[in-house]
Protein backbone atom coordinates (compact mmCIF):
# COMPACT_ATOMS: atom_id res chain seq x y z
CA UNK A 1 0.00 0.00 0.00
CA UNK A 2 1.23 3.11 -1.44
CA UNK A 3 1.65 6.30 1.38
CA UNK A 4 0.04 9.06 0.65
CA UNK A 5 1.91 11.68 -1.74
CA UNK A 6 1.42 14.77 -3.19
CA UNK A 7 0.45 12.24 -6.42
CA UNK A 8 -2.23 10.04 -4.45
CA UNK A 9 -3.43 11.90 -1.56
CA UNK A 10 -7.02 12.90 -2.15
CA UNK A 11 -7.61 17.24 -2.02
CA UNK A 12 -7.66 18.65 0.93
CA UNK A 13 -10.25 21.51 0.35
CA UNK A 14 -13.90 21.09 -0.43
CA UNK A 15 -14.69 20.65 -4.08
CA UNK A 16 -17.04 23.28 -5.18
CA UNK A 17 -21.08 22.51 -5.22
CA UNK A 18 -22.62 21.87 -8.35
CA UNK A 19 -24.93 23.89 -9.42
CA UNK A 20 -28.58 23.35 -8.10
CA UNK A 21 -30.74 20.75 -10.91
CA UNK A 22 -33.33 23.61 -12.50
CA UNK A 23 -35.96 24.78 -10.21
CA UNK A 24 -39.52 22.87 -11.09
CA UNK A 25 -41.23 26.37 -11.38
CA UNK A 26 -44.75 27.36 -12.54
CA UNK A 27 -45.72 30.85 -12.24
CA UNK A 28 -49.03 33.31 -13.48
CA UNK A 29 -48.22 35.35 -16.17
CA UNK A 30 -47.54 39.02 -14.97
CA UNK A 31 -50.15 40.38 -16.99
CA UNK A 32 -52.73 38.79 -14.44
CA UNK A 33 -52.79 39.91 -10.53
CA UNK A 34 -51.81 37.37 -8.21
CA UNK A 35 -54.51 35.15 -6.17
CA UNK A 36 -54.33 33.48 -3.06
CA UNK A 37 -51.09 31.51 -4.92
CA UNK A 38 -48.71 32.87 -7.61
CA UNK A 39 -47.47 29.47 -8.82
CA UNK A 40 -46.44 26.06 -7.76
CA UNK A 41 -43.20 24.92 -6.81
CA UNK A 42 -41.93 21.20 -6.74
CA UNK A 43 -38.90 20.56 -4.30
CA UNK A 44 -36.84 17.17 -4.95
CA UNK A 45 -36.16 16.80 -1.54
CA UNK A 46 -37.88 18.35 1.72
CA UNK A 47 -34.38 20.45 2.28
CA UNK A 48 -34.88 24.06 2.21
CA UNK A 49 -30.61 24.71 2.07
CA UNK A 50 -30.33 22.65 -0.67
CA UNK A 51 -33.41 23.30 -2.75
CA UNK A 52 -33.69 27.31 -2.55
CA UNK A 53 -31.04 27.88 -4.18
CA UNK A 54 -32.26 26.37 -7.32
CA UNK A 55 -35.46 28.23 -6.78
CA UNK A 56 -34.23 31.59 -6.09
CA UNK A 57 -32.18 31.29 -9.72
CA UNK A 58 -35.39 30.50 -11.33
CA UNK A 59 -37.33 32.82 -9.99
CA UNK A 60 -34.47 35.98 -10.43
CA UNK A 61 -35.01 35.01 -14.12
CA UNK A 62 -38.86 35.22 -14.28
CA UNK A 63 -39.29 37.88 -11.04
CA UNK A 64 -37.14 39.08 -9.32
CA UNK A 65 -34.23 38.58 -6.60
CA UNK A 66 -35.34 36.89 -3.76
CA UNK A 67 -34.38 38.75 -0.45
CA UNK A 68 -36.48 36.92 2.29
CA UNK A 69 -38.57 34.27 2.57
CA UNK A 70 -41.69 32.93 5.04
CA UNK A 71 -42.43 29.26 5.24
CA UNK A 72 -44.63 27.10 8.03
CA UNK A 73 -42.48 25.86 10.83
CA UNK A 74 -43.28 22.52 9.70
CA UNK A 75 -42.75 22.14 6.04
CA UNK A 76 -39.26 21.51 6.05
CA UNK A 77 -36.63 19.17 7.79
CA UNK A 78 -34.70 22.14 9.02
CA UNK A 79 -35.64 25.83 10.07
CA UNK A 80 -32.22 27.97 9.34
CA UNK A 81 -32.93 31.67 9.87
CA UNK A 82 -30.64 32.55 6.92
CA UNK A 83 -30.01 30.51 3.92
CA UNK A 84 -26.44 31.55 1.94
CA UNK A 85 -26.61 31.96 -1.80
CA UNK A 86 -23.82 31.82 -4.29
CA UNK A 87 -24.74 35.65 -4.60
CA UNK A 88 -26.78 37.00 -1.11
CA UNK A 89 -27.97 35.92 1.48
CA UNK A 90 -31.68 35.16 2.25
CA UNK A 91 -33.36 35.62 5.55
CA UNK A 92 -36.18 33.03 6.87
CA UNK A 93 -39.01 33.30 8.90
CA UNK A 94 -40.78 30.41 10.44
CA UNK A 95 -44.44 30.69 10.84
CA UNK A 96 -46.80 29.04 12.93
CA UNK A 97 -49.97 30.79 11.67
CA UNK A 98 -51.02 33.28 9.43
CA UNK A 99 -49.30 31.12 6.71
CA UNK A 100 -50.37 28.08 4.81
CA UNK A 101 -48.52 25.03 5.29
CA UNK A 102 -48.76 23.81 2.08
CA UNK A 103 -46.68 27.47 0.64
CA UNK A 104 -43.95 28.99 0.24
CA UNK A 105 -43.81 33.63 0.45
CA UNK A 106 -40.89 34.86 -1.57
CA UNK A 107 -39.83 38.72 -0.97
CA UNK A 108 -38.03 40.81 -3.20
CA UNK A 109 -35.62 44.21 -2.94
CA UNK A 110 -38.85 45.45 -4.15
CA UNK A 111 -40.62 44.40 -1.33
CA UNK A 112 -43.20 42.29 -3.46
CA UNK A 113 -44.40 39.08 -2.05
CA UNK A 114 -45.78 36.03 -4.17
CA UNK A 115 -47.05 32.89 -2.75
CA UNK A 116 -46.26 30.03 -4.23
CA UNK A 117 -47.80 26.37 -3.96
CA UNK A 118 -45.54 23.79 -2.58
CA UNK A 119 -45.76 20.20 -3.97
CA UNK A 120 -44.21 17.59 -1.79
CA UNK A 121 -41.35 16.10 -3.15
CA UNK A 122 -43.04 12.88 -3.01
CA UNK A 123 -45.71 13.81 -5.30
CA UNK A 124 -46.64 11.69 -8.33
CA UNK A 125 -45.77 13.31 -11.87
CA UNK A 126 -49.42 13.29 -13.09
CA UNK A 127 -50.16 15.30 -9.67
CA UNK A 128 -48.11 17.36 -9.63
CA UNK A 129 -48.36 18.43 -12.89
CA UNK A 130 -51.64 19.19 -12.46
CA UNK A 131 -51.36 20.81 -9.00
CA UNK A 132 -48.38 22.70 -11.69
CA UNK A 133 -51.05 24.01 -14.01
CA UNK A 134 -53.79 24.93 -11.34
CA UNK A 135 -51.79 27.13 -9.56
CA UNK A 136 -50.56 28.81 -12.33
CA UNK A 137 -53.69 29.18 -13.67
CA UNK A 138 -55.01 32.96 -13.38
CA UNK A 139 -58.49 32.32 -13.24
CA UNK A 140 -57.24 30.02 -10.20
CA UNK A 141 -58.80 31.33 -6.51
CA UNK A 142 -58.13 28.19 -4.51
CA UNK A 143 -55.42 28.47 -1.53
CA UNK A 144 -52.40 26.11 -1.73
CA UNK A 145 -53.99 24.17 0.83
CA UNK A 146 -57.45 24.34 -1.31
CA UNK A 147 -55.23 23.21 -4.09
CA UNK A 148 -53.88 20.29 -2.32
CA UNK A 149 -57.23 19.02 -0.95
CA UNK A 150 -58.92 18.74 -4.38
CA UNK A 151 -56.10 17.22 -5.81
CA UNK A 152 -56.53 14.64 -2.94
CA UNK A 153 -59.79 14.29 -3.86
CA UNK A 154 -58.73 12.95 -7.49
CA UNK A 155 -57.04 9.88 -6.18
CA UNK A 156 -58.36 7.01 -5.69
CA UNK A 157 -59.46 5.69 -2.09
CA UNK A 158 -60.54 9.43 -0.99
CA UNK A 159 -64.31 10.15 -1.43
CA UNK A 160 -65.09 12.67 -4.61
CA UNK A 161 -68.63 13.74 -3.19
Amino acid sequence: MDAPTARNRPPTHPRSPAAPPPARLALRPPSFPPGPVCGAWWPRSDDLEVELPGLADAFADQKSRVTRIASHRGTWSTAPRTLRLPSHTVQVAWLVSGCDPHSIRLFSRNLRRWDLLVIPPDTADTSAARLMTAAADPTNHLTASALMAAERGRLPGHDTE
